[in-house]
C-alpha cells in the first residue's frame, strides 16, 4: 500500500465548540486546560498508538459567552515544549498567528521547541479568526482578508529564511573554531510586510525546519495552503465536500511545481465509538443534546461576525442584514449563512437550528464499523489522515484499544514509528539549506 494513514489528536480541556458543557463530567478535571498532566497523558497515549502528532489549537480574543476551554488554557508553545521532555516520537503541532505575530520571534519559538523535541515540531498557521483580537494588539480593526493573507505568505517566507541562518556544518566545534563564519547568513528581507535582518540565533534542527501547516477555506486560505502548507487541517463536512476540498488542495499544490503527496491532508473528526452500532449512535445524541442550548449557540453564532450580538434582534423576524460583518472575520462561514438564509427565506432562529442541527460523525459505531468508515474515506481521496478529537480520556482510550489496532491489522496504519521526526511520520523531505543548495 503506497499510501499510509496519518493520525493527529486534537487536545481540548474542559469544552471547545459544541462542548459547553463538558467541564460538568466527572470525568474531567475542572482545570483540565492548564493541567500540564493532563495534556502529557493525552499525549503519551497517542504515541503509544503510533500517533503522527499532538495538535493544539488556540486564539487570542474571548468574552464571556466563548467555550469554557477557550476561556482558560494554556499557550501553545508552552505547553508542547513541557509535552516534549515527556515523549520520543509523537509530532507537536502548535497554532500561532501570523497576522499578530512578528516572523523573528515565531522562528526562533519555533526553532527552540523543534531542538527540544528532536524534530518534531510543526507551526499552524493562521491569520486570527476573531475580529477583537486587534484591540489586544493596539490595533483599532481587523487586517481584511487580502491583507491578512497576504500578510501570511511574506510572514512564512521570511521565517522559512531564517531557519536557513546557520548551514546544518556550520559548527565544527573543533580545535579553535566553533564557528564557521561562511556558514552563518543573514537575510536582509524587505518586503511588502516586513522588514527582517537576521540571522537567527539557533541552528536547523534534525528535521531542517518545522513542518508548515494550514487550514484553508476560503479561495485565499486555500491558496496559502497550495503555496506554503505541508499539512493541512480540511474542514469535514460530507464525503463529496471532503473529496473536493482535497482534489482541490493536490490540483492547486501541483499547478505550483509541488508534488501533492507532499501535503497531507487532515480531516477533523470526532469519532463516537461503543460496543454497538446503536449504543454508538444513541451516545453521539446524548452528546448532542448535552449541549444543545438555544441561547448558547446563538452567542456562538456570531463568531462568524465578528462576535456580532444577535441576542438583539427578534428570533422570529427575517436573518438580519449582517454580511458586511464577516467580511474581516468568517468570511467564508458567515456568507455560506447570509446565502443560505436568504435563499430559503429562513428567520433568525430558524438559521440557527439550521446551521447547528445534529449531525453524526461520519465515524460513528462499533469498531469495526468506524475501521470500515475510515477505510472507505480513506481510499476515496477524502483525506491523507484524520485529526481526531474526543470529548473524555475514556473516549480517546477506546478509539485507541479497539479501532486503531483495526487499522493496523488491515495495514492502513503503522504498528511502530519508522522515524523519529515529525517529517519522518509524514513522508516529508528534509528542505535543503537555500545557502547550501546556492554553493
Amino acid at each position: 500500500m503506497t499510501r499510509q494513514l496519518r493520525l493527529a489528536l486534537r487536545a481540548y480541556g474542559v469544552g471547545g465548540p459544541g462542548q459547553h458543557s463538558l467541564w460538568k463530567d466527572p470525568r474531567v478535571p475542572k482545570n483540565a486546560s492548564i493541567d500540564i498532566d493532563w495534556y502529557i497523558a493525552q499525549a503519551v497515549a497517542a504515541e503509544h498508538a503510533r500517533f503522527d502528532a499532538l495538535f493544539i489549537v488556540d486564539s487570542q480574543f474571548i468574552d464571556a459567552t466563548y467555550p469554557p476551554h477557550y476561556l482558560n488554557r494554556l499557550e501553545p508553545l508552552t505547553l508542547l515544549s513541557a509535552v516534549a521532555t515527556h515523549t520520543r516520537n509523537i509530532g507537536l503541532v502548535g497554532t500561532l498567528s501570523s497576522t499578530y505575530n512578528s516572523p523573528f520571534n515565531v522562528a526562533r519559538r519555533f526553532a527552540s521547541l523543534d531542538h527540544i523535541s528532536g524534530g518534531r515540531a510543526g507551526w499552524n498557521v493562521v491569520t486570527s479568526f476573531d475580529t477583537g483580537t486587534s484591540r489586544n494588539y493596539g490595533l483599532d480593526e481587523h487586517l481584511d482578508y487580502a491583507t491578512r493573507y497576504g500578510r501570511a505568505l511574506e510572514h512564512v517566507q521570511v521565517v522559512r529564511g531564517l531557519w536557513d541562518s546557520y548551514e546544518d556544518d556550520a559548527f565544527p566545534a573543533s580545535g579553535d573554531v566553533f564557528l564557521d563564519p561562511s556558514k552563518l547568513h543573514s537575510l536582509d528581507h524587505v518586503g511588502e510586510h516586513f522588514r527582517v535582518d537576521g540571522p537567527l540565533n539557533i541552528s536547523r534542527s534534525p528535521q531542517g525546519q518545522p513542518v508548515i501547516f494550514q487550514a484553508g477555506v476560503s479561495e485565499e486560505g486555500r491558496n496559502l495552503a497550495a503555496h506554503v502548507a505541508e499539512g493541512i487541517y480540511a474542514p469535514g463536512g460530507s464525503l463529496a465536500d471532503s473529496r473536493a476540498y482535497y482534489s482541490d488542495i493536490k490540483r492547486r499544490a501541483a499547478a505550483l511545481g509541488r508534488d501533492p503527496s507532499h501535503v497531507v491532508i487532515f480531516l477533523g473528526a470526532q469519532p463516537v465509538v461503543a460496543s454497538t452500532d446503536e449504543e454508538a449512535h444513541r451516545l453521539s445524541r446524548e452528546i448532542f443534546e448535552a449541549d444543545n442550548d438555544f441561547s448558547r449557540k446563538l452567542a456562538q453564532f456570531g463568531r462568524a461576525f465578528g462576535a456580532h450580538d444577535f441576542s438583539v434582534y427578534d428570533l422570529d423576524a427575517p436573518f438580519p442584514d449582517v454580511a458586511h460583518l464577516a467580511e474581516k472575520s468568517g468570511r467564508t462561514r458567515g456568507a455560506s449563512i447570509v446565502s443560505r438564509a436568504a435563499t430559503v427565506g429562513l428567520s433568525l432562529r430558524e438559521t440557527v437550528l439550521e446551521f447547528t442541527r445534529y449531525q453524526p460523525s461520519p465515524f460513528t459505531g462499533s469498531p469495526s464499523t468506524v475501521a470500515s468508515a475510515i477505510t472507505s474515506w480513506f481510499s476515496a481521496e477524502a483525506f491523507d489522515g484524520l485529526n481526531v478529537g474526543f470529548r473524555t480520556n475514556d473516549d480517546l482510550s477506546a478509539f485507541v484499544s479497539d479501532v486503531v489496532p483495526l487499522l493496523q491489522k488491515s495495514g492502513l496504519f503503522r504498528t511502530e514509528y519508522a522515524h523519529d521526526t515529525l517529517r519522518g511520520h509524514l513522508g516529508l523531505p528534509i528542505p535543503a539549506n537555500r545557502w547550501s543548495v546556492a554553493s
